[in-house]
């Protein structure tokens, strides 16, 4: 697999006065990195964003607070190389992307004859390879262990300077028997972490509201194995609209996170709700829930307001 050097030259910047201080988003090298599925969200206006803040503004907005996001978009579509300049533009050396792979390659393909594929997806990327923190796997459930030699031709091809990170969805990836067993061996031995995905809120209640019945429908409900194959384990968390319905299933987390912490890895977490529109609020809740189990730089404000005594610190 060949990847071409490109980079790119544009320098555009934030304001001076939009500088950051030293908060999580800031940190050279957190001990965590914190994010949510996406960056712009049109519910997010006036609590979120700054009045004001346009759509084309909104990532740097978001880079201000959090210091990864999900890059869901390439799965479904690749962004055209302005558009990645764009978002070179919006972030600091300290931010990093989570890009999945397109679902042509993971989904379709299968992981099968990609290398042209993936070659050029890569090099449209090139710009960014350097605050990509993770490229991420996303295997269908239909991708099983008769699939393992795919995914283990796959990662040996990856540039070995690349982070990746892979999600199962096959049930026979959580039988906790030879088959869980020949997967992580396999993450363990390219180096490659296990995408934790944790769903249980979202179907502890019952589906009473659009989104949670979109989201039942859609999300993956797979048992939640907290295992670390390589130094940035990745947890994926669906949380419930209703935010203090969600603390049980984070308790273990605030156990779990800080052990990874301690034994040198710096995990990934990235908070979803049904719909996203509660995400920035769970992000922050669950914030300062690790914050009392372990030493973490602040988190910047998040929620923007006129009146500044009003205004949210988790300083």
């Amino acid at each position: 697999m060949t990847i071409h050097d490109e980079q790119n030259s544009v320098q555009k910047g934030l304001k001076q006065e939009d500088a950051v201080p030293q908060t999580l988003a800031a940190t050279p090298t957190p001990p965590l990195r914190l994010g949510m599925t996406q960056w712009s969200h049109n519910d997010w206006k006036r609590k979120f964003y700054p009045v004001g803040t346009k759509v084309g503004e909104r990532l740097a907005r978001y880079a201000q607070v959090f210091n990864t996001v999900e890059g869901n978009t390439t799965f479904y579509a690749s962004p055209s190389p302005a558009t990645v300049a764009n978002w070179k533009a919006a972030t600091s050396d300290t931010f990093r992307f989570t890009f999945k792979f397109p679902k042509a390659i993971t989904h379709q393909l299968m992981l099968r004859h990609t290398d042209a594929m993936v070659t050029e997806f890569l090099a449209l990327m090139a710009p960014l390879h350097e605050r990509i923190g993770m490229w991420t796997i996303q295997l269908p459930a239909a991708f099983g262990p008769d699939h393992l030699d795919d995914l283990d031709k796959f990662l040996l091809a990856m540039p070995r300077q690349f982070t990746c990170g892979v999600e199962v969805r096959h049930p026979a990836f959580f039988d906790k028997s030879d088959n869980e067993r020949a997967l992580n061996a396999l993450l363990i031995e390219r180096n490659a972490n296990r995408t934790i995905m944790d769903s249980r809120p979202v179907f502890a209640v019952s589906a009473n509201t659009e989104a949670l019945i979109h989201a039942q429908k859609e999300k993956p409900r797979v048992p939640v194995h907290a295992i670390a194959t390589a130094d940035n384990p990745m947890v994926r968390f669906i949380g419930d609209p209703t935010l203090e319905r969600n603390d049980a299933f984070f308790a273990n987390w605030t156990k779990k996170i800080p052990q990874w912490i301690s034994e040198g890895k710096s995990p990934y977490l990235m908070i979803h709700t049904a719909d996203n529109i509660e995400a920035p609020e769970l992000a922050e809740h669950f914030y300062k829930c690790l914050r009392q189990h372990i030493e973490l730089p602040c988190l910047a404000p998040i929620f923007p307001s006129q009146d500044e005594e009003r205004q949210i610190t988790l300083i």
